[in-house]
């Protein structure tokens, strides 16, 4: 007798697709290719999800003090999120074996990481993760009719959740205005700038978020500038017409063409990559290479973020 077909045959659910591309409606979870959730054969228990919106762990680098109570505050930085839950395998009738294959496929012990997303109140955050448990009791239920309540956790090296759009800013290097024109005339026209160099950033979120910035040639010694924190990144290097440097903070790598490394050009006043974070809020980043015409450009992307 022919294997009844089902919608996860040929699928490929380790795809690392864009995150929530999958998902419709609140409640549903999105994993690499793989859609769990209402209007699926995998619902989610009504115990819900743990460690989702929990605030991860941390180390902290406070001191005690020796002669007085209590301790200095120090940083603190968060380790991996752990998300967890179970799943209710709940298969129509002939198609059990598909949808026990497509769970194989998708819980696997995947070397990189995937798109974990999730839908709720109409709002949908992603995380990078791995699979790091999965455990399906072969019962009496799983034998026969492919039923089964299986535990599964991820982790995540990132713990910050992330909104699933990526935004994006621009701007030239700073543009002199035209200048006043004669004969005067009133009311005085000074001109306007065609470029102030500045782009105004916004992470929405309740975390610090990375951003990736791409320095287009032609200009030399690009630099950015955080204008509240006085964060800087500069790099000693002539960009030609075409060229890019990319830079990626999260990473904390500075690639040329996406090719070649180009981390030893950061200047001594450079912040580390790592440390060039947007925080909660607003910021003014200003492009000031030092050389540069207005066919420069400085591209910002980031995705908002949040604990």
């Amino acid at each position: 007798m022919a294997e009844t077909t089902t919608p996860y045959a040929g699928n490929n659910h380790t795809a690392d697709l864009a995150p929530g591309s999958l998902i419709t409606q609140d409640g549903q979870m999105q994993w690499a290719g793989l859609l769990i959730g209402p209007g699926t054969p995998f619902a989610v228990d009504k115990s819900g999800l743990t460690g989702w919106e929990d605030l991860p762990e941390y180390d902290s680098a406070d001191a005690d003090r020796p002669t007085s109570h209590g301790a200095w505050p120090g940083s603190r930085y968060a380790k991996p999120r752990k998300t967890g839950g179970t799943i209710v395998l709940m298969p129509e009738h002939g198609s059990a074996a598909g949808a026990v294959r497509a769970l194989r496929q998708a819980l696997g012990l995947l070397e990189e990481e995937r798109w974990l997303a999730v839908r709720l109140h109409g709002e949908t955050l992603a995380v990078r993760a791995r699979i790091a448990q999965r455990v399906v009791p072969a019962d009496q239920g799983f034998a026969t009719q492919g039923s089964s309540r299986m535990s599964v956790q991820w982790l995540a090296a990132d713990p910050r959740r992330y909104v699933v759009n990526e935004q994006l800013a621009t701007t030239t290097p700073p543009q002199p205005e035209a200048g006043i024109t004669w004969p005067l005339t009133w009311p005085l026209d000074w001109g306007e700038a065609k470029s102030t160099g500045d782009a105004v950033v916004e992470n929405t979120g309740s975390a610090p978020a990375h951003p990736v910035i791409v320095f287009r040639g032609p200009c030399s010694m690009p630099s950015v500038t955080e204008r509240v924190s006085r964060r800087r990144l500069r790099y000693a290097i002539d960009l030609a017409a075409g060229d890019e440097l990319t830079v990626d903070t999260r990473a904390g790598t500075v690639m040329l063409n996406n090719s070649a490394s180009r981390l030893h050009t950061a200047m001594a006043d450079s912040t580390p990559e790592e440390l060039f974070v947007l925080e909660p809020g607003r910021s003014d980043l200003s492009f000031r290479p030092e050389e540069g015409t207005e066919q420069a450009l400085m591209t910002v992307r980031w995705r908002s973020a949040e604990w």
